[in-house]
């Protein structure tokens, strides 16, 4: 919830933990469905499927799953077609949302997730309505304890990232989404380890909210990533634990 929210921390709060995995497992599928049907089915050759299997095998998703959906999107087994998309809205006390989409039916998803906004006391806005609020760009999370501050600072920046910030027990490569792949890859190639990397966006100026508000958003934000087609929530809230999500 600060700023974004991962896949891993769906309803953190509430502990429904068998829904949860349910949900994950189906965001991931999908998310290796679309990259194996604009790509091709071999990771080697296909950036976002290789990035999109690493994330789900770290999160326990089957390879039998894994297959099949990739053989689903290249049309080796009957599958369905999913589009992505970009909705935006704004949630009680004025919080800016931006939801990524990965949807085989928009009318049902609009209906979904309008009636959400609807119910949490916020409402479904037209296309750039808080866009213009958030900046993507690449996240690469290496481990403290793996590495040398100073070689993986000469390294990304070398490879052309644009910032390397120090957390409790990690470091984040933020890159621009044009040099997100150079990086990663020069990571690889020095053996750098990194816990995840993903394009991602967040909020160039954030909103702060006293405690009771923040509860009404995050019921919100939970609400919206239950739906299977809501890939991630990105909110422009300072909650202060930027830190904790980071390193979870």
């Amino acid at each position: 919830m600060a700023g974004h929210s991962k896949w891993h921390n769906i309803q953190r709060r509430k502990g429904k933990q068998d829904a949860i995995r349910g949900q994950l497992f189906t965001k991931l599928s999908k998310d290796i469905y679309q990259a194996a049907r604009e790509g091709g089915g071999n990771p080697e050759t296909n950036f976002r499927l290789r990035v999109a299997i690493e994330r789900a095998r770290a999160n326990n998703l089957p390879m039998e799953n894994i297959q099949r959906t990739i053989a689903k999107a290249t049309g080796q087994l009957e599958g369905v077609t999913y589009e992505e998309l970009l909705y935006e809205g704004y949630g009680p006390h004025g919080v800016a949302l931006l939801l990524e989409i990965l949807t085989d039916n928009r009318n049902r998803t609009a209906a979904e997730v309008r009636h959400l906004f609807r119910k949490h006391g916020g409402n479904l806005a037209e296309s750039g309505a808080v866009a213009w609020m958030f900046q993507r760009f690449g996240e690469i999370v290496v481990p403290k304890d793996k590495v040398d501050a100073d070689e993986l600072m000469m390294v990304a920046l070398e490879a052309g990232a644009e910032d390397v910030i120090e957390r409790s027990r990690t470091y984040v490569v933020k890159t621009a989404p044009d040099n997100f792949r150079a990086v990663r890859m020069s990571l690889e190639e020095k053996g750098i380890p990194y816990e995840e990397a993903s394009l991602t966006y967040e909020a160039s100026t954030k909103m702060d909210l006293p405690e009771d508000a923040l509860e009404q958003v995050y019921d919100l934000v939970e609400a919206l990533e239950s739906l299977d087609d809501v890939q991630t929530v990105y909110t422009n809230l300072d909650t202060g634990d930027d830190d904790e999500e980071a390193d979870e």
